[in-house]
């Protein structure tokens, strides 16, 4: 099929003036398109594979198990659409509350490498057997939990297919299924038996992130839920985690105090474990907590890699309306002692090195101090002591140009 540029232009509306070339630059670069000059005009050649599986998939021919195959036989057990959505919800809320530490008797394996794998947790640091392999939220977690529903999904998904390739698993599988759950009816049921090897074994995978709904392990039919049909419509996924989840609160629930004192408006369990880790909680009501940021509840989360800068930006999306009235919406003191909090922790830094000392004279200390703060290699120096501390990378370098500038005094001296 081939139609002229100039003919496609004229599609274009003025709202998305300029991205058609984007577009067009695009498609070329997946093969999807091709330009070609002809004559005094360029037309658009779409590749005809692509062309014929999208007519197929447009008026249902070619493979009927593209969008999935419905049921025929009727489902004695089927779930209503708000169990589906309850069921969802769950799920998803218990990946998240293990994310943040809450105690969770389910933990399931592929759930915990796919958190570990993404670097959202790491391995806790510690010589205490009772802990060891335990995992705890990251820095990159911390900022994962920001995310919209849709981005944090997809980025699970995402790491899934990486895991998929080290697991010899068939990626044109994986990725044919991850599209399909986008094209499926929230509500019908999908026939199991038309899938392959690799694909039920994905669907014991989805299931733990809210994804699927299989009634029984063995059960011919699943059902995807809103979390699976909105990953390639556009749609939000965060309605159906509502009201108690980390969407629910999007009008801003916290009031902080120039005290430190800290009220948040919230009764759901995950948004106070999210609290909890940099603030001491003090009370909770059914439907307000009230904690306090201290020096070491804030050390105790920038152990765990959460930086100042993403505290402060957690509080200031989710501040009350009425702090969001003020400029600046978080209490400067607030902001300015977290900071330094995290200053102080930053302040020594641990680093092997070397210590140069015994010099000759003043000169060769001034000599080996420049050469090694010119090629990036000083740690410390004491001009007082003629003392320098030099980088394990640089140590080599150093004693190169040290045993040198030895053997020219010594060459001049004789």
């Amino acid at each position: 099929m081939t139609v002229k540029i100039s003919d496609i232009e004229t599609w274009e509306t003025h709202e998305y003036s300029g991205q058609f070339s984007h577009a067009v630059t695009g498609l070329a670069k997946l093969h999807i398109l091709s330009i070609k000059n002809e004559g005094s005009h360029k037309s658009v050649h779409i590749n005809s594979v692509f062309q014929k599986s999208i007519h197929n998939a447009l008026v249902g021919s070619g493979s009927h198990t593209s969008f999935g195959m419905p049921c025929e036989t009727i489902d004695k057990h089927r779930p209503s659409i708000a169990f589906l959505e309850t069921y969802a919800k769950e799920c998803w809320e218990s990946v998240l509350h293990y994310l943040v530490g809450t105690p969770s008797d389910k933990r399931p394996k592929a759930i915990v490498k796919l958190l570990e794998k993404s670097g959202l947790m790491a391995p806790i640091s510690s010589t205490n057997a009772a802990h060891n392999g335990d995992l705890r939220i990251t820095s990159k977690g911390f900022q994962f939990l920001l995310q919209d529903v849709n981005v944090q999904i997809w980025a699970f998904l995402l790491q899934y297919l990486e895991m998929a390739e080290q697991l010899n698993m068939e990626l044109v599988e994986v990725l044919n299924f991850f599209f399909q759950l986008g094209s499926l009816e929230l509500g019908q049921d999908y026939s199991v038996e038309v899938l392959t090897p690799t694909q039920k074994h994905m669907l014991d995978d989805l299931k733990h992130l809210g994804l699927i709904y299989q009634r029984k392990k063995k059960s011919t039919r699943f059902y995807p839920t809103h979390l699976a049909t909105s990953l390639t419509s556009g749609a939000s996924a965060g309605a159906v985690l509502s009201p108690r989840s980390l969407e629910a609160d999007s009008d801003g629930f916290i009031i902080i105090e120039t005290n430190y004192r800290v009220y948040a408006y919230t009764d759901s369990p995950l948004q106070i474990a999210v609290l909890s880790l940099f603030i001491e909680m003090r009370v909770r009501f059914a439907n307000m907590v009230i904690g306090i940021i201290t020096r070491d509840s804030v050390r105790e989360a920038l152990a765990k890699g959460i930086s100042a800068e993403q505290i402060i930006a957690y509080l200031t999306t989710h501040a009350h309306p009425e702090m969001k009235k003020g400029s600046p919406v978080l209490p400067t003191t607030i902001v300015d002692q977290v900071r330094l909090w995290e200053m102080e922790r930053n302040r020594l830094r641990i680093s092997r090195g070397h210590l140069y000392q015994m010099f000759s004279g003043e000169q060769e200390y001034r000599e080996i101090l420049k050469y090694a703060t010119d090629l990036g290699y000083e740690l410390w120096h004491s001009d007082s002591k003629r003392l320098v501390v030099v980088s394990a990378e640089g140590h080599e370098h150093i004693k190169v140009f040290f045993s040198k500038q030895r053997n020219k005094q010594l060459g001049a001296a004789k």
